[in-house]
């Protein structure tokens, strides 16, 4: 599957105006409410016809303000999934699923829906009506309405944002297991970034009517393309130093009176200035709190080495999130603290981190990520 989207469309106080290009994957639309994601699976559905711009799907061109293309919905070979699956509640199971199949013969249509109850392990539930179904079956019932015509593409708005945070969970894994076995490709609109990195395999993130980035979800994860997606995508420890000096492998830079060294990224590798301002981010789990049972710390083997003390702590149950001040003047960072640590809740209990609040902290080269100037 080849998917080519560019629109604009111009609303009263908000345009969408977005270019973006997948392939044979699950692509997640991720952002802030209101950033222009549903309004793009509209004109990708045919439900709003855009102002300018092209959308083709394997070839066929959908869409084409220039050459005033513009193919109705119905002949898109697209499967739809709305927010609450707006299942017929007069329908079964049976029936909801063999909605989109008018075209087929009566016998085909009987075969097709079979199949598709089959696979969606919906058979038992074909005489059952929506409101006697829990939400797992009716998401499965939406997906096997839009399944069923064999569709190009699967378009899913925002499918797990009426759900419970157990159930929603529980049926974020099943929808990815369904849309692995199908080999549909999908789009899918969600402002939950973890929904966005499970179900996604390329993520585009919106905001304000644009795309910021689009990237394969690990490389947006470790290799967000701004401080601005950084803090969309819900990274922490997102800060700001002074450069030193900068090489094509590392860049040296001071912060809060710190020296600190970083690896400057072979794949998007540039040499800001001396002097000039440099944002980055350190995730909360790679920072290392060094144990004083192991005696002074070896210059060689510890890396970018600070002192601090712990002024707060969140309990995740299997987590603790250390808030830290460090040993340094001026004010901190983020507030009432410089830097976020997560630490699981054995080293918790290990090292006595609710009596013991000093500690001298390491963080390795590799494990401070530099962003782009922008």
């Amino acid at each position: 599957m080849a998917l080519l989207l560019e629109v604009r469309k111009a609303l009263p106080g908000f345009t969408l105006d977005v270019a973006w290009e997948a392939g044979d994957e699950v692509v997640t639309l991720f952002g802030p409410s209101g950033a222009g994601k549903t309004l793009t699976l509209q004109c990708l559905a045919g439900l709003v016809r855009p102002d300018s711009g092209r959308i083709v799907v394997n070839g066929t061109v959908f869409f084409d303000g220039a050459r005033g293309v513009d193919l109705p919905t119905q002949r898109r070979r697209l499967g739809y999934v709305f927010q609450g699956y707006a299942l017929f509640p007069h329908l079964n199971v049976r029936d909801n699923v063999a909605y989109g199949l008018h075209h087929l013969t009566a016998s085909a249509r009987r075969e097709r829906t079979r199949e598709v109850l089959e696979r969606l392990g919906l058979a038992d539930l074909a005489s059952r009506r929506p409101r006697e179904l829990s939400g797992g079956q009716q998401q499965r019932v939406a997906l096997g309405r839009a399944l069923a015509p064999d569709p190009a593409l699967i378009l899913l708005d925002e499918p797990l944002s009426a759900l419970d945070l157990p159930l929603r969970q529980a049926l974020r894994d099943d929808l990815r297991a369904v849309l692995a076995e199908w080999r549909t490709a999908a789009v899918l609109v969600t402002h939950d970034f973890t929904e966005a990195y499970r179900l996604g395999d390329r993520i585009v993130v919106y905001e304000a009517g644009r795309v910021i980035q689009t990237a394969p979800r690990a490389e947006l994860l470790w290799q967000p393309a701004s401080e601005r997606v950084a803090g969309i995508v819900g990274i922490r420890n997102v800060l700001h130093g002074t450069v030193l000096k900068a090489a094509p492998d590392r860049i040296q830079f001071r912060w809060r009176g710190q020296l600190l060294e970083a690896v400057n990224s072979p794949s998007r590798s540039y040499l800001p200035a001396p002097d000039s301002e440099l944002a980055f981010f350190i995730r909360p789990e790679y920072v290392r709190l060094i144990r004083k049972d192991r005696g002074s710390p070896d210059p060689g083997h510890h890396m970018n080495l600070m002192q601090g003390r712990v002024v707060g702590e969140a309990d995740f149950g299997t987590t603790w999130t250390l808030y830290v001040r460090l040993d340094a003047p001026g004010p901190p960072a983020q507030g009432e603290y410089d830097l976020e640590i997560e630490v699981p809740r054995l080293v918790y209990e290990i090292l006595d981190l609710a009596r013991d609040r000093q500690w001298q902290l390491s963080i390795h080269r590799g494990s401070i990520h530099v962003l782009p100037s922008s």
